[in-house]
């Protein structure tokens, strides 16, 4: 992909910014492409563009709405390669990986349209005769769709969708670390002929224009998925103007795995949520609790499993299992956690070193045995291809440290026994908990997470009408 210079898209037009951003490839450090860096007067004019479009979009009828939903998935599938060859050289994700992410966001919009017709109010009972009580879902307004850098290009349409389909108007502003795939969304969205103002996208920095989006009055909802310190900074930003907030910010998701585990089940679900996205995903699979009996057992079968994974460069080799982490900070992060849990006891069973790749943020895929849960490793979010392992004597054991975090996203385990499972499933304090299964959510579920894991959630009917507020109406005869 040949070097562009990207523009904002702001009320339906393409508008270029004084400043630009150097997007690169994370593989290879080749540039990509310039990005806007949106000032705070090209910020102003996109949520007051969003507010001028909002009331005429809101009373339009809802399958108005999910028609344009519709055919911007259409255009997504029809791009659908290119989108995904764009992922994977600016984000390094795998091929296959960023291919699944862009037929799921076009999955999603439809699935989101399909809510057009099933929106729904209530009807309660009154204590007074002859009084009719309504209570009534409306939009919110003006949203602020603040967009990570790990699966950017669903994200747009976790933001949008429901917040379009509910009568909102949006403003959306990708990672400067990936931004590309939304600024080529803006041009299929361009191609739709969507109303002017209902979708917008301001290119910048968190402390820029992320900074004059959550800080402006003109914003009814801050959508937000990140880490825990910026969805911190996001919430005094918006204390002033006392803005909703949505903010899905990380996990540390555990993995319990017991004596009368499926192993080989147990190992291949693990890895694939370990080493997804080279681990830098909120739900993956962040530390494991093994039963004694098997522990020796699963050491060795999961130390296979994970040094065999295959990793490099994405753009250059389709068939990899993972790529790089996305910058030097990130890479530099994973090194030193996993130094300082050497220094605390644990041992490396596979990898444990920078990989030597001659290019690009690569770490070796790592087993660490030995951990405890006092160790740093076992308790923040490392975002990179390494398992810290503990062992543990009994169910409860397991149950009482997953549940010793700051963090309440997802969560997993691995048994036969349906008592087990129940047991786990009613005392794990998480968000979600999977089953035998490797950690990637429904649609039509709901991710949200306790905690320090956020505030409200997304997908599914709940997802939904977190982008509505109430309104009840009182009328007596």
């Amino acid at each position: 992909m040949s070097e562009t210079i990207y523009q904002n898209y702001i009320d339906n037009a393409f508008v270029d910014s004084d400043k630009l951003i150097e997007v690169r490839n994370p593989a290879t450090g080749v540039l990509l492409a310039r990005t806007p860096d949106a000032s705070n007067e090209q910020v102003d004019r996109a949520i007051a563009a969003a507010r001028k479009a909002q009331k005429s979009w809101a009373a339009k009828p809802a399958i108005e709405r999910a028609g344009y939903l519709r055919r911007i998935a259409e255009k997504v599938r029809a791009n659908a390669p290119r989108l995904a060859q764009i992922i994977t050289r600016e984000g390094g994700k795998v091929p296959a990986l960023a291919e699944v992410e862009v037929n799921f966001t076009a999955d999603y919009l439809d699935y989101m349209a399909e809510w057009a017709r099933r929106l729904e109010g209530e009807v309660l009972t009154s204590d007074r005769a002859g009084e009719h009580i309504f209570l009534l879902r409306k939009p919110l307004g003006v949203v602020a769709g603040i967009l990570p850098w790990n699966f950017p290009f669903f994200l747009i349409a976790r933001k949008m969708a429901p917040a379009l389909l509910t009568g909102n108007t949006i403003v959306i502003k990708p990672s400067e670390e990936t931004p590309i795939n939304c600024f080529e969304f803006a041009k299929l969205v361009a191609e739709v002929d969507l109303p002017t103002g209902v979708f917008n996208v301001v290119g910048g920095t968190g402390a820029g224009a992320g900074s004059a989006l959550t800080s402006h009055a003109g914003v009814d909802l801050i959508s937000f998925t990140g880490s825990v310190g910026t969805g911190s900074r996001i919430m005094a930003a918006a204390a002033p103007h006392i803005t909703k907030l949505n903010l899905e910010l990380g996990g540390k998701a555990p993995a319990i795995v017991l004596a009368d585990a499926d192993l080989d089940l147990a190992v291949n679900a693990i890895k694939a949520s370990r080493v997804i996205n080279t681990g830098q995903v909120c739900n993956c699979a962040e530390r494991v609790y093994v039963e004694r009996k098997v522990a020796d057992q699963f050491i060795d079968k999961i130390a296979s499993a994970i040094a065999a994974t295959r990793y490099g460069d994405p753009s250059a080799q389709a068939d990899l299992d993972m790529g790089p982490l996305i910058n030097q900070a990130g890479l530099d992060k994973v090194a030193q956690m996993v130094r300082t849990a050497v220094g605390q006891g644990a041992q490396v069973i596979t990898g444990g070193n920078v990989a030597d790749l001659g290019q690009g943020f690569h770490y070796q895929p790592t087993v660490l045995a030995g951990c405890a849960s006092d160790m740093e490793i076992m308790r923040k979010e490392i975002f990179g291809p390494v398992l810290p392992i503990q062992i543990v004597d009994n169910l409860d054991e397991a149950i009482a440290r997953a549940n010793d975090s700051e963090y309440g996203l997802t969560s997993s385990i691995y048994t036969r026994n349906l008592s087990a499972a129940l047991k786990a499933s009613r005392e794990l304090d998480f968000g979600e908990t999977y089953i035998n299964r490797e950690n990637f959510e429904a649609m039509q579920g709901f991710h949200a997470g306790t905690r320090k894991s956020g505030i409200g959630g997304a997908d599914g009917k709940h997802g939904l009408y977190e982008y509505t507020h109430t309104h009840v109406i009182y009328a007596q005869e």
